[in-house]
């Protein structure tokens, strides 16, 4: 489905914003940066208002993710259980940093708060399946994986 169609779908909804911002990132996996502007227009807002909304919730991302999400979870369970070392373990494997896109476009790492499985931490999810219990020995073969 094109921009254009998904936001004409709620520009005359109550809280059409925030429901346009979700289907175009179900769509595409991100919000483009060109979708902006026609959201702003849409719903007659400052495009820094729809950028404040769409980078406010950490599910949206401005701009062009990778064929694969990883999101390591930062909370406090898994940081007590070391999510910054499989974090470091991610970041040296692919060689970007949390926000960032590998240059091939097969990967985006992000941080996100809880994904639930707090009793198995750290837990990362790469494509909103949870990895429980990693370690960063067991960074190398679980993204191979998805290589």
């Amino acid at each position: 489905m094109t921009l254009d169609a998904i936001i004409s779908q709620y520009r005359d909804v109550e809280g059409g914003l925030i429901e346009a911002l979700h289907a175009i990132d179900n769509e595409y996996r991100c919000i483009p940066e060109s979708a902006l502007s026609k959201l702003a227009e849409a719903f007659d807002v400052p495009v820094a208002k729809v950028y404040g909304v769409a980078t406010f919730y950490a599910k949206f991302k401005v701009g062009e993710r990778g064929s694969n999400l990883i999101r390591v979870c930062e909370s406090a369970p898994c940081h007590n259980a070391g999510a910054a070392l499989v974090l470091a373990a991610i970041e040296s494997n692919l060689g970007i940093k949390a926000g960032e896109t590998t240059a091939d476009g097969r990967f985006t790492l992000e941080l996100t708060e809880c994904v639930g499985c707090c009793n198995e931490s750290p837990t990362i999810t790469i494509n909103e399946v949870p990895y429980t219990k990693l370690t960063p020995e067991k960074v190398p073969e679980l993204l191979s994986k998805f290589r």
